[in-house]
């Protein structure tokens, strides 16, 4: 038997018996009609984030336009983009991860999205057409927030009702900010690759900003948080700091563009921008996973050797996620799903699952394994790991409770979300003022507009969860949710599993 084979196959056995056997209470399968829907909602989700003028196309129809002169007191136009989660602001950094994320979910299971792809597409385009207008319209300046969150977050709303201020928040060469500019840049250059065939002149636009945000970025570096203080904090302040973001979007600018600079920036600065460090989650603030990950696949398609070193890191992640084996930190809830924190925990096993399955489709290039101490982690150990994360957010769970709304018989009904709970502008035209909409906060019924798609924070560490309109850590839907989330459902949504 070839050295290693033993500690692989009883890895396997093991793996395989802790998955099926201590989750025993997990017991049926979707199919990939199943995994479709879920796929469809999951995109369609986003139509009732949007923020500006509608189209005509638009299926969340309980949505009304809003929000349509934002960036006019400011000489800008800045219309459009999304709402990040339940409130009505416009979040540069998350908004920017989001768009990341949808557009690497196209690029790597895009051939599995059929009759979807285009709606993701739009999902894209969506945000990708607001984040040019904040990048490109004034030099070396990025706007990167519209709404003020402190006001905004006092008020219950619809946002086409809204009457809160709708300042306008930039970072600049005296202001700089170069984490959520990065990201920015990471959004575009990943989009860029999206368009590439379907619209090239649109891609080229998307890749020429990247690369001009990018600069900005990297030219005038500082944290945004340290920029914009209280207007980005607590809400979505970069406590990783800026480095990650740096190498990140460099990282996608050299994916989308080939441009050997980008790589003599990635191998000049990798170790000082986060190279060398294990990181075991992945999130709008945090992008070190991510980049190992990505860059991983150039060892692996080209066997690079300078980027072994993101394979190795790359590895040590898998690792941590794989319970019984060297290298295993990650904690998961009695009914297996992974746990990373009581608010919002979803948001890291959407993230966690679409990079396992990105990974294992990256070692499927050249049959490679990930090496944990003396044990063999395979590409369908990865999978089957993946899978497990999708199923119980889809229902296979101790409750028995799809936490995508709409989808199943048992969802959240009372979401965290202003536009769902106050009744439609198309049901109620009358105004609902700032303090009118709070009975609907705490209202008892169930929301009256359904967020099809819409993925909440989620349960707690026991697998119980709350649907409680007034517990956001577990009932609010976001964005950043939801987009890597349309990648992984997609990879099962073409494949026959069982």
């Amino acid at each position: 038997m070839p050295k290693g084979m033993a500690s692989a196959t009883t890895f396997s056995l093991l793996f395989l018996f802790f998955i099926f056997c201590s989750f025993g209470q997990l017991s049926f399968a979707f199919t990939t009609q199943e995994y479709s829907e879920a796929l469809e909602k999951s995109i369609l989700f986003f139509e009732g984030q949007r923020s500006g003028k509608l189209p005509s196309n638009q299926r969340q129809t309980w949505r009304g336009d809003s929000a349509l002169s934002d960036g006019s007191s400011y000489h800008v136009d800045l219309v459009g983009g999304y709402y990040d989660a339940g409130d009505n602001v416009k979040f540069g950094l998350p908004m920017a991860f989001t768009t990341t994320l949808l557009a690497w979910s196209v690029i790597e299971f895009g051939s599995s999205m059929e009759n979807q792809i285009e709606n993701a597409r739009a999902a894209i385009r969506w945000s990708t057409d607001y984040l040019l207008k904040a990048a490109t319209t004034t030099t070396d300046t990025l706007y990167v927030q519209v709404g003020d969150p402190n006001l905004d977050h006092k008020c219950w709303e619809r946002p086409e009702d809204m009457d809160t201020p709708r300042n306008v928040y930039k970072v600049s060469a005296q202001n700089p900010g170069s984490d959520v500019a990065a990201e920015t840049a990471a959004a575009l250059a990943a989009s860029s690759i999206v368009f590439k065939d379907s619209d090239p002149s649109y891609s080229s636009k998307l890749l020429q900003a990247a690369i001009q945000v990018f600069n900005f970025a990297d030219r005038y570096r500082g944290s945004y948080s340290d920029s914009l203080n209280s207007v980005v904090c607590p809400f979505y302040c970069s406590y990783s700091g800026y480095h990650d973001e740096l190498l990140w979007g460099a990282s996608w600018i050299y994916k989308a563009s080939g441009m050997s600079s980008y790589m003599q920036f990635i191998r000049s600065n990798g170790h000082t921008l986060g190279a060398d460090d294990d990181v075991y989650s992945f999130s709008w603030d945090d992008k070190r996973a991510g980049t190992k990950i990505l860059l991983s696949k150039e060892f692996l398609e080209k066997n690079s050797e300078e980027f072994q070193l993101y394979k190795s890191h790359a590895d040590n992640y898998i690792c941590s996620l794989m319970p019984g084996i060297p290298g295993f930190q990650a904690q998961y809830t009695p009914g297996g799903l992974l746990y990373k924190g009581s608010e919002s925990n979803l948001q890291y096993v959407t993230t966690t699952a679409f990079l396992l399955l990105t990974y294992a489709k990256y070692l499927n290039l050249n049959g490679g394994v990930v090496t944990c101490g003396s044990s063999k982690v395979t590409e369908q150990n990865i999978i089957t790991l993946a899978k497990t994360q999708v199923d119980y957010i889809l229902g296979n769970n101790p409750a028995k409770m799809s936490y995508m709304v709409d989808f199943g018989e048992r969802y959240p009904k009372h979401i965290h979300h202003r536009g769902s709970s106050v009744p439609s502008i198309h049901a109620q035209s009358q105004r609902i003022s700032c303090n009118d909409g709070f009975q609907y906060l705490h209202s008892g019924s169930p929301n009256p507009n359904v967020l099809v798609g819409a993925i909440v924070g989620g349960p707690d560490s026991n697998d119980n969860f709350s649907d409680d309109r007034n517990n956001y850590q577990q009932s609010e839907p976001a964005t950043y949710i939801n987009a890597p989330f349309v990648g992984a459902v997609a990879f099962f949504s073409g494949k026959a599993t069982s």
